[in-house]
């Protein structure tokens, strides 16, 4: 059967044909021409685009060594399910997710050991310190998240993280418009003229962390971030002594997708930016591809202090990075405190409105 070659316009996608008389194509919709030589490059380019291809070798994390695990123990919350793992000189009195304080010990099984880990730099004194000051000035939170003993329950906690580390090769294909006003004493003219432009380049990610709990909200652990993993080193058990350890339970595999989405993103934002600052009206992104190689998996825990506490029959999670001492979380609203603070605005402005008035009569 033979085949039809139809060309479409870059400008508005409608069907364009030879013009005679111009000897060039031309859009019937938009009146835009196009040389031949320029339309078939451009069929080329869009016929050679290949769809994204974004696969990882996911085996991270080793096999723990006979006897390896002998001094570690294993507590699991009955209420939210978490299980956290720490050495046997270390109690958990309360679960560092929910603050429920029934948890039962048994001996840490099972899991991959991880890869790395980032030492906590910041002590409990100091991940204190950085929960007041958050707290401080903040006239209407409930008293209870003010008071010492409360913020005396913070925990240190190892959270598992999968870090993914690939060359990507980026082609990205952008339509952009550039406008020229002029007039003369009888007319107003608009020319606006249309560009197909392409980008194309390599990018190297290193180290794109995911987070393997479903305990820890994904937003508030990238709200964490930067972790400086300059600080990793190969993973020991005493680097748990004092500390909890999170039990990974999304596996790399299930990690993809979110490692693919922030590797798309930060090449998109990339890619986008070269295509900035040269006077064009408009830029819109058309297609493009992102090839990954070399793609590899490791496993590795990041120090996260944690603070659960519930008011008013909803959880509040604080986190602060074991690291730079950065601290995340939302706080709740005292509304006793709340209508009490609004009604004294209130009062405070009628005062001054009606002293206001008064003056006015007087004058």
């Amino acid at each position: 059967m033979a085949q039809v070659q139809e060309y479409k316009c870059p400008c508005c996608g409608g069907a364009i044909a030879f013009h005679a008389k111009l000897q060039k194509l031309k859009c019937p919709y938009c009146d835009t021409e196009f040389e031949i030589e320029t339309l078939e490059s451009y069929d080329r380019e869009l016929k050679n685009e290949r769809a994204d291809e974004m696969t990882w070798d996911a085996n991270a994390g080793k096999e723990w060594q006979e006897k390896e695990t002998d001094s570690l123990r294993s507590y699991v919350c009955h209420s939210c399910g978490g299980e956290i793992a720490c050495d046997e000189n270390t109690a958990a009195a309360s679960c560092p997710f929910c603050g429920n304080p029934v948890v039962l010990m048994g001996r840490f099984q099972g899991a991959l050991k991880p890869d790395y880990v980032i030492p906590f730099q910041l002590d409990k004194k100091a991940a204190k310190e950085a929960l007041n000051q958050f707290y401080h000035g903040k006239r209407l939170l409930p008293k209870v998240f003010k008071e010492q003993n409360h913020i005396e329950e913070i925990k240190g906690v190892y959270v598992p993280f999968w870090l993914f580390d690939a060359g990507a090769d980026v082609n990205m294909r952008y339509r952009a418009t550039r406008v020229r006003a002029w007039s003369d004493s009888r007319y107003h003219y608009t020319e606006t003229s249309f560009y197909s432009i392409t980008r194309e380049g390599s990018l190297c990610f290193e180290k794109v962390p995911v987070d393997g709990s479903t305990k820890m909200p994904d937003d508030l652990m990238e709200s964490l971030e930067p972790f400086d993993f300059s600080k990793a080193v190969d993973f020991k058990t005493a680097y748990l002594a004092g500390f909890f350890a999170d039990k990974y339970d999304v596996d790399s595999g299930q990690s993809i997708g979110r490692a693919n989405e922030r590797i798309q993103k930060s090449a998109q934002e990339a890619f986008d930016e070269t295509v900035q600052g040269f006077g064009y009206a408009m830029v819109t992104k058309e297609g493009g591809s992102i090839q990954l190689h070399d793609g590899s998996v490791k496993y590795a825990l990041y120090p996260v202090w944690l603070l659960s506490t519930r008011w008013n029959g909803k959880s509040y999670l604080f986190a602060v990075n074991g690291q730079s001492g950065k601290l995340v979380g939302d706080l709740p609203l005292d509304k006793g405190a709340y209508f009490k603070w609004l009604f004294g605005m209130a009062g405070a402005i009628a005062v001054a409105v009606y002293a206001l008035t008064y003056l006015i009569w007087l004058i």
